[in-house]
């Protein structure tokens, strides 16, 4: 009887390490994203204002997990002069004006910033999408 018990209770233990893994490898891998994000050295008469990430089905059709890092930033510089200077870091880098709390580039997720946002301030949102590992992106229920 006993032997038949420890490997159910096996299969039982790694089925539950898989599903808790799963979610906190992806959410690891968008705050990759992030700290990419934050680490790249700010132009002159800039501050971040704060940053956050999210892993899940964010944009577009279809299945499939996507990382995202975004930080708010607030500026003396033109939206135009941001892009120019992150595109230099990273093609791939995404500057909009930011004039809500609410995150409006992730279409299927509600996010949103902390911080009081007025127009009469230059706040801009900083965002990028990134990789994470392909097998743990294909488990991740989020991403479907």
């Amino acid at each position: 009887m006993k032997k038949k018990i420890i490997p159910v209770a096996i299969v039982i233990f790694l089925l539950i390490g898989l599903a808790v893994s799963v979610p906190l490898v992806n959410d690891f891998s968008a705050r990759n994203v992030e700290n990419s994000l934050v680490e790249i050295a700010l132009p002159e008469n800039t501050q971040i204002v704060e940053s956050l990430s999210k892993a899940g089905k964010l944009v577009g059709n279809g299945n499939g997990m996507q990382y995202f890092g975004a930080m708010l930033i607030k500026s003396e510089l033109t939206r135009e002069e941001l892009s120019d200077y992150y595109s230099q870091k990273n093609a791939d880098i995404v500057v909009k004006e930011q004039k809500t709390q609410e995150i409006a580039c992730a279409e299927h997720a509600r996010l949103s910033f902390a911080t009081q946002i007025t127009d009469t301030e230059n706040y801009y949102i900083v965002y990028l999408f990134g990789e994470g590992i392909a097998l743990f992106a294909q488990l991740d229920f989020r991403g479907h």
